[in-house]
């Protein structure tokens, strides 16, 4: 088993508290935001509009993963509704954020006439790079925790600041946020194999949607987190209706690139004699 026995509070300075979580998610977002201005550099275009995007990008990002972490847990916040803006103690809905974000930045490039395609494969692989350092912070915080489990890699939160609930507290789980900064690792890795060999914009951002999502699905059956429909939890609804939805896309998007390969089919005209 591996005990986790640290406050994740990193310090406190008066009334102001610093805690690991919000320390990573800072960190997340420097090097997303770094990775995504090299990219666009990479790519031609200005990195400068990739650093004003983020600023929408983030601000949407942060309400939207709160929107989502407080209807996942309604029940609590509708009777501690004090809690609900207390952003500081952790709770963030990573596909929340990403919704919320994504429609921003679509909205921001629409509004700058950036290529909607191109801009996407931009952000990729900064993106996927952020969620891993800032999944670093959950780890610490505890409030990504696993179900029970006896398997020798098992993480216990032994400190009673920890944000696993009460029950778990002391009780062998799943590292679920290890799981998936490992997966998250994994497709970072692919997304740099296949920057230099697919052309077709958008391609790069749709293979990372949907690999997060087939991830999220199957990593999320090992967290302890009430069904919303079908006996699938929150995150697994979002992730197949994200399936649904991009599949098609990106064999569209797969498909004309071959096309665009093909070479003519077109007969020579023979002349009549």
């Amino acid at each position: 088993m591996i005990e986790i026995g640290m406050s994740p509070v990193l310090f406190t300075i008066g009334p102001l508290t610093i805690r690991w979580y919000g320390l990573m998610m800072a960190l997340g977002v420097i090097v997303a935001v770094t990775v995504i201005a090299r990219e666009a550099k990479r790519k031609g275009m200005d990195p400068d509009a990739f650093y004003s995007m983020a600023v929408y990008v983030l601000v949407a990002g942060l309400i939207g993963a709160r929107a989502g972490h407080v209807i996942d847990r309604l029940d609590y916040y509708l009777a501690n509704p004090d809690h609900i803006f207390a952003i500081q103690e952790g709770g963030l809905a990573i596909y929340g954020g990403l919704i919320a974000g994504l429609i921003a930045g679509l909205a921001y490039a629409r509004i700058r006439h950036m290529p909607i395609g191109k801009t996407a494969d931009v952000c990729a692989l900064g993106l996927i790079l952020g969620q891993a350092v800032g999944r670093l912070g959950c780890v610490v915080n505890g409030d990504a925790w696993g179900a029970p489990t006896n398997l020798p890699w098992g993480v216990v939160y032994t400190n009673p600041e920890a944000l696993i609930p009460p029950h778990l507290l002391g009780v062998s789980t799943h590292p679920y946020a290890i799981y998936e900064i490992i997966w998250d690792l994994m497709i970072f890795a692919g997304l740099l194999f296949m920057r230099t060999r697919v052309a077709t914009s958008g391609a790069l951002f749709l293979t990372y949607a949907l690999a997060y999502a087939v991830g999220r699905f199957f990593l999320t059956m090992v967290r302890e987190e009430g069904s919303v429909l079908w006996g699938m939890q929150q995150a697994q609804v979002i992730s197949v209706l994200t399936i649904v939805i991009v599949v098609p896309l990106l064999v569209v998007v797969l498909m004309r690139e071959a096309n665009a390969g093909r070479p003519s089919d077109q007969s020579e005209s023979v002349p009549r004699t």
